[in-house]
């Protein structure tokens, strides 16, 4: 049994996460399927609020969705399939060689590797595909005003809230660059999300990082308010693309 200890990072803003974090392309799980060796069961650990394990109930006969944090699996979006459950990452309660799918999207630098991935080598089946990802800090499109709202994004995520992002930010930064991922390695084709955001859509995502939230406990106030008003004048009545790339790294047992 794991004696990692789990700090939730996120219950103070899971109703934040469930509406405001952008979902994942849908091409992506299109190829988790195809490149997994059956469609029966997937295991989305670390799922948040759902946002993949919805997708894979699409593709997938049926999906285990577990959260180490009670609120993010209280404020989950409920899909057919899907069986949502509070539980670490190195303890899933599934079954020896079951899986044929484990996901992990934008969660692994918060786990106890070791702890995970023998739990990895318990569940998943000869042949099962795991595959991790993260996306980072994120870039708009526009001309000349996309550039100074990127300068004020920059500003907010790197200095107003830069001292309140947990060390294990470091990771998500350098796209899993460092962390240790012992399985044979699989290509991935590249993809990115895209969303068309209106500026309110772009403050309730500002406001479900951890940094955010830390920083309004820390000091009473909420940072996104002034950036809110910085922004205002920039990004008009519309909608404004935001783009991430995503770091994918996949393997099989």
């Amino acid at each position: 049994m794991s004696t990692h200890h789990f700090i939730d990072h996120f219950a103070g803003v899971a109703g934040h996460y469930a509406t405001h974090r952008p979902g994942y392309p849908p091409a992506l799980f299109d190829w988790l399927a195809q490149a997994a060796p059956d469609r029966e069961l997937a295991w989305d650990c670390a799922t948040g609020t759902g946002q993949a394990a919805c997708e894979l109930a699409r593709r997938f006969n049926r999906v285990v969705a577990t959260d180490a944090s009670a609120a993010q699996i209280a404020a989950a979006t409920p899909c057919a399939a899907v069986q949502y459950r509070t539980a670490p990452a190195e303890q899933s309660g599934v079954a020896n060689a079951s899986v044929d799918l484990i996901t992990v999207a934008q969660a692994l630098h918060w786990f106890n590797l070791d702890g995970f991935y023998a739990e990895v080598r318990r569940v998943l089946r000869p042949g099962g595909l795991l595959a991790v990802w993260t996306y980072g800090v994120f870039g708009t499109e526009g001309g000349a005003a996309a550039q100074a709202v990127q300068s004020l994004l920059h500003t907010f995520y790197h200095e107003t809230v830069g001292s309140y992002w947990p060390p294990e930010r470091r990771h998500v930064e350098n796209g899993y660059a460092d962390l240790a991922f012992p399985f044979a390695p699989v290509l991935v084709p590249a993809f990115r999300m895209a969303v068309e955001w209106t500026l309110d859509d772009l403050t309730g995502y500002l406001r479900s990082w951890s940094a955010t939230a830390r920083f309004h406990e820390t000091n009473g106030i909420d940072p996104v308010v002034q950036l809110e008003q910085q922004l205002s004048g920039l990004w008009g009545e519309g909608r404004r693309r935001i783009l991430w790339p995503l770091f994918i790294k996949a393997g099989r047992l």
